[in-house]
């Protein structure tokens, strides 16, 4: 009973002190921001602004924003700030709400939403680009090129002119390097050269395609890429084979790239040119050791990929083909052999054959009889 009274006391106390709390919480009215609006700033890139209402009070407050994105991707975060960036494809537009937070005395209040957006552009239906893939490479220049593919769309009349742009930080570039298709469209894009930066981790690539008909109006499309993840890596350098007694030995050098030799893995493809057996082995150092046969003869390529610095990309292309080793025959006396034996048999009949046929007779008579 003695415990019982004194769960009861510490729940009435308890009661008691957030009775006292609340009313203080509930005599704060908290008022949502005003003048809430979004702006686009560059290429799938929104500017999110307001202001604090000016009805709020503001004496031993503290105050924040909740902003939470609702289209095109869902995402929500705080700030104290009174604006925000944000990095999104904007063809199917763009939409968020913000509200007021409000912390006293260890108790958070918040306000209603404020809601802003953005209409998707205009165009007709099925007339943006689909399936767009983009892929960069280092070149030997300590640049990075850029090549991007795509599909016209299905509603796009066959005078539809596209115009591909790529965004990365705070640098724009319309492409000059196109390739065609049969009705004279824009289907491919090529720039040897860009403002990206080969070292970095994880920064985004902004590719807009828009464009122009005399039919319809074309949709624009965007899309974002993780620069490392669709990088092309260059082919492993220096590659050797060669034989160490009854083991195969390869080395070889990391891609041309500004990341150290740590951040790659390799695979290595070998094939027994004898008995046609494929192997793969996955790699993560610049050499590979093997017990092979050495009675047979095999074909050695390796590529490459990231590893561990930053996000897998594409793999490169196989190395030139290398040979080691050469097929040699088994019980080759015996072989020898064989084939001597038959040709002295094929030699003894194809004799006969010819004497049955050149000799007359009365001579192959004589010739029996002396026999």
């Amino acid at each position: 009973m003695t415990s019982m009274m004194r769960v009861c006391l510490i729940l009435l106390w308890t009661m008691i002190v957030v009775q006292l709390r609340v009313p203080q919480g509930k005599a704060v009215q908290v008022f949502p921001p005003v003048n809430f609006t979004l702006t686009v700033s560059a290429l799938a890139r929104v500017l999110l602004r307001w202001k604090p209402n000016p009805n709020q009070e503001q004496k031993n407050y503290t105050i924040r924003y909740d902003v939470k994105i609702l289209a095109p991707v869902s995402e929500e975060y705080d700030t104290k700030k009174t604006h925000s960036f944000q990095t999104a494809v904007l063809h199917n537009g763009f939409s968020a709400h913000i509200r007021t937070l409000l912390f006293h005395n260890g108790l958070q209040m918040t306000s209603d939403w404020v809601t802003a957006e953005l209409q998707p552009p205009p165009g007709a239906a099925n007339t943006a680009v689909t399936n767009l893939s983009c892929a960069t490479q280092f070149t030997i220049f300590s640049t990075v090129s850029l090549h991007c593919t795509w599909l016209p769309g299905k509603g796009a009349p066959e005078d539809t002119k596209y115009f591909l742009f790529y965004r990365y930080e705070t640098c724009t570039e319309e492409c000059q390097d196109y390739i065609k298709d049969k009705w004279n469209r824009n289907i491919e894009c090529r720039f040897s050269v860009t403002h990206i930066i080969p070292d970095e981790i994880d920064k985004l690539i902004v590719i807009h395609i828009n464009g122009s008909s005399k039919y319809a109006a074309i949709r624009p499309f965007q899309q974002l890429f993780n620069q490392n993840a669709i990088e092309k890596v260059n082919v492993p350098r220096n590659v050797s084979v060669f034989l160490e007694q009854n083991d195969l030995l390869a080395t070889w050098e990391k891609p041309i790239s500004p990341f150290s030799k740590e951040c790659f893995e390799y695979e290595f493809y070998l094939i027994n040119l004898k008995t046609g057996n494929e192997q793969i082995w996955n790699i993560y150092s610049n050499e590979f050791r093997l017990r092979i046969d050495v009675t047979c003869k095999y074909s050695i390529q390796i590529r490459a990929n990231h590893h561990i610095c930053c996000r897998r990309g594409f793999w490169s292309d196989w190395s030139e083909i290398l040979y080691v080793g050469e097929n040699k025959q088994e019980n080759f006396i015996a072989w020898i052999l064989a084939v001597l034996c038959v040709s002295m048999c094929a030699t003894i009949v194809l004799v006969g054959i010819i004497c049955k046929i050149v000799l007359p007779k009365k001579t192959r008579t004589i010739l029996r009889a002396s026999l």
